[in-house]
């Protein structure tokens, strides 16, 4: 105890002296040190966070590599694609026209119900009794007797009625899709007139002898169908016979 008391009048001797100063000294140094790190440590965060953020805005604006900008390379599939869709609209369009010539054949009928005594032919020679010689045949001729009602073989409109030098008194008939129908041979008097709408099996006039080298005693319709203006064969569009 004794001990202890002698320390402490010696420490307060050490501070009533010269003693305080030196502490009050070491403390302001201490406190110095300690301030210079910390504000030295402060401005290396500040300075490493504007690094960051400097790298951070020049990675941003910076153009990403080629192989994201880069185009997809053109593939070789792309023409033969094309091919094979042409191939299949010209497959479909091939199947359309089958089918709309098979509705046609099934809507459309003969004018009359004769004989046929001259057959279609442009490709080959025919003997034409009426005309004693041989000749292409653009159309069919039909012996019915003189008087006999013509129908229309298909709806359609009457685009010409008129006297033609060698088939005589004629109608035409314009049906869908550019097909036509031509009855020549008729009476001086047909039922129709241009501009008129017929339909199937209509009444549109009757055989007589106005065509070249017909007679009384044998006459005929001369019946011929045409396609977009090319003569064709009647068989293709009319029920068989």
């Amino acid at each position: 105890m004794s001990e202890n008391k002698g320390f402490m009048k010696k420490l307060d001797k050490f501070f009533e002296g010269k003693g305080f100063y030196i502490v009050l000294s070491l403390c302001i140094a201490l406190i110095g040190v300690s301030a210079y790190y910390l504000l030295t440590g402060s401005e290396t965060d500040v300075e490493d966070q504007n690094t960051l953020s400097e790298n951070y805005t020049q990675w941003e604006e910076a153009e990403p590599p080629d192989a994201m900008t880069e185009e997809p390379p053109e593939t070789e599939e792309a023409p033969e694609t094309e091919e094979k869709a042409n191939e299949t609209e010209e497959e479909e369009t091939a199947v359309w026209s089958e089918e709309a010539e098979t509705s046609a054949s099934e809507a459309m009928i003969w004018p009359v119900n004769g004989e046929i005594e001259t057959p279609y032919s442009m490709t080959e020679l025919i003997y034409n009794k009426k005309l004693g010689d041989w000749r292409t045949s653009s159309g069919v001729e039909l012996a019915v007797p003189q008087g006999t009602q013509v129908l229309a073989c298909g709806a359609g409109v009457v685009e010409r009625v008129y006297k033609d030098d060698m088939g005589g008194m004629t109608v035409v008939i314009l049906h869908a899709g550019g097909l036509r129908s031509i009855y020549s041979n008729l009476n001086e008097v047909p039922t129709v007139y241009e501009g008129d709408n017929v339909m199937t099996g209509e009444v549109i006039g009757s055989v007589g002898v106005t065509a070249t080298g017909e007679t009384e005693k044998n006459p005929h319709l001369c019946f011929a169908m045409t396609l977009d203006g090319q003569s064709i064969d009647p068989a293709m569009y009319l029920p068989a016979r």
